[in-house]
């Protein structure tokens, strides 16, 4: 928690850059007063030349799929890791050869709206250069996995030329920008994702290593020094998550996010936004100094102070996150430890923001609506369920292949959601048997034989490629939900939202804790199970039992099910349940989940 010596005595990072080189001189490194010395990443970003680092040349390094270490880590920036394909790791090692290393390629998309030539032009690249498959993201961007290393300049240059982009996409920024995918619900819908992409355009960094390096743009000359106005040298001291939530459905998660935007509609008209900060997922096994966190509301404001109020906050976190222990650098812990008071007075002195008291406004659900719906400029809009978010063609289900011919005829848009689904939107009603056809014969109308709480499940990519996974996720839940399925069509529960996650570990890529059930990965085959989450995602959920298989989590969800089939009252929602009946204790705030 706060206190006042940590206010006080606090210098911050930004201000000793002014003052003084985040080099290794004379073998010290420089002291971040109240919190330690600076971390090795910290001083890797200030020596890293503007993100250049030593890129080029690792790239051209015929010998191995790998990067130099440091690079590595730069390379986030750029919107791109380094992975391996973990399924080969014992046969490579046999046969003395290096990992099959790969590259996750993640594109930038504001609002997860794209264009049906974008649709088309990244669905050829996946086939192209990647493992033949689109993941559609929980942050409503698309990655491309199982890029080569010496494919990646070239799938690099072939995404600028769709006009997407991979800049800030990764790495210690203000990532993609996250928008609610609902133009059939609200009027405002296309006024807030525009306000999603002017503000992830305003805080993308301003270095021309990502030009000079992946486009071949021209070289900065004769020592020309680069400045990042808002970012500084050394960027932010982790990554910084930003979200748009129209009420009332939270398809955006946004109270997950480190700085999220409530919108406040009247009459059709959007007044402004609540400003709501400190929201994240990841914490550490063991280390009870981390914790998921559900952000605060703190105010209201007009929406012609967007820019203003989003920069005055990404300056707070900038100026005064930690940057001597990546685990606590997060925005969330900034505010626990310095406190909310602190924050209202640090903006109104650097940026001049006063905020106004919250307005009201309500979340019902956090999922996504499917099949065909219609707003009120007459345009319809179908909601695809993919499972998982990996979009590919499989035995009954031809997605990836149906979405490619409807892009071919389609004159509107695709929007990406935040639960790794997408929505085909403003399609025409004269184009809307065509699209209806395709969905037919690729056999995605099926909506309706899936269980509600499959409909409301999310996975990370987890293994193979993930190099943080302990155990399955992607691959393992939609087996998993199969037998979910029996236990729920036993108790009457098959038509039932109930919200599902799962994750390969727990840095929370999945937003596991924010479901009503989750399970995070603690070993092969092995998984906590956690509980008691709300479906609106105000609430964290709490760990339930640790170190569980599959069976034993089957056993431990059975008689819980048939528990809430039986004793549940009118609209209550299974996380409600199990906290009312006393299965698990609510946490009401991130301070208390390990509690």
């Amino acid at each position: 928690m706060s206190t006042n010596q940590d206010k006080t005595n606090y210098i911050s990072l930004f201000e000793i850059e002014k003052q003084k080189s985040l080099s290794q001189n004379d073998g010290n490194l420089v002291p971040l007063q109240g919190l330690g010395v600076l971390s090795s990443f910290e001083i890797l970003k200030a020596n890293s030349n503007a993100l250049r680092g030593t890129l080029t040349e690792s790239l051209a390094d015929p010998i191995t799929g790998s990067l130099a270490a440091d690079d590595q880590l730069l390379i986030k920036f750029h919107g791109t890791y380094q992975q391996q394909d973990r399924d080969y790791d014992e046969e490579r090692k046999k046969q003395k050869l290096e990992p099959l290393y790969s590259y996750l390629i993640r594109v930038r998309v504001p609002g997860g709206i794209a264009t049906a030539q974008q649709w088309l032009d990244l669905d050829a690249l996946a086939d192209k250069y990647g493992d033949k498959t689109l993941k559609l993201t929980t942050r409503q961007a698309f990655q491309l996995h199982g890029v080569l290393k010496r494919n990646l300049k070239t799938t690099m240059q072939d995404i600028n030329k769709t006009l997407l982009d991979t800049i800030a996409a990764c790495g210690d920024v203000n990532r993609n920008v996250m928008s609610s995918a609902n133009p059939f619900e609200s009027s405002v819908h296309a006024e807030v994702a525009a306000d999603a992409k002017r503000m992830s355009d305003y805080f993308l960094p301003k270095t021309k290593a990502y030009h000079e390096i992946w486009l071949d743009g021209e070289l900065i000359a004769g020592g020309e020094k680069e400045e990042e106005p808002i970012y500084g040298k050394t960027y932010l001291p982790r990554k910084f998550k930003t979200a748009f939530a129209i009420p009332p459905r939270n398809d955006t998660d946004v109270l997950s996010n480190d700085m999220g935007f409530i919108a406040i509609v009247e009459n059709g008209k959007l007044l402004g936004y609540n400003l709501s900060i400190g929201g994240g997922m990841a914490y550490t096994f063991g280390n009870t100094a981390t914790y998921p966190r559900v952000a605060d509301v703190v105010g209201f404001f007009p929406k012609e102070q967007l820019l203003d109020v989003s920069e005055a906050v990404i300056v707070f976190q900038r100026d005064h996150g930690n940057r001597s222990e990546r685990k606590n650098a997060r925005l969330k812990y900034t505010v626990d430890r310095l406190g909310l008071e602190f924050f209202h007075a640090e903006i109104l002195r650097t940026k001049g923001v006063k905020l106004e008291p919250a307005r009201e406004y309500k979340f019902e659900t956090l999922g996504d609506k499917y099949g065909w719906l219609q707003s009120a400029d007459g345009l319809w809009h179908y909601g695809v369920f993919v499972e998982g978010g990996k979009l590919g063609d499989r035995s009954g289900y031809n997605a990836k292949t149906a979405l490619r011919e409807i892009a071919k005829i389609h004159t509107g848009t695709f929007i990406l959601t935040g639960n790794q689904n997408v929505v085909i939107a403003q399609v025409t009603a004269a184009l809307k048997p065509k699209v209806d056809a395709l969905l037919k014969k690729y056999k995605v109308l099926n909506t309706d034989k899936l269980s509600a709480l499959r409909q409301n499940a999310i996975a990370c990519a987890s293994l193979p490629y993930c190099a943080l996974s302990f155990a399955e996720a992607e691959r393992y839940l939609p087996v998993f939900n199969d037998k979910l399925d029996a236990i729920l069509k036993e108790n009457g529960l098959f038509d039932t939202p109930i919200s599902i996650r799962m994750t390969g570990c727990p840095n929370g890529c999945g937003r596991p804790f924010l479901a009503e059930i989750a399970m995070v990965g603690r070993a092969p085959g092995r998984y906590n199970l956690y509980l008691g989450a709300s479906f609106t995602g105000n609430r964290l959920n709490k760990l339930y039992k640790e170190m569980l298989n599959e069976e034993q989590i089957l056993a431990e969800l059975r008689p819980l099910l048939a528990d809430y089939a039986k004793s549940r009252n009118e609209n209550e929602h299974f996380g409600d349940f199990v906290i009312r009946k006393g299965y698990i204790k609510a946490t009401t705030a991130g301070l208390n989940f390990h509690e």
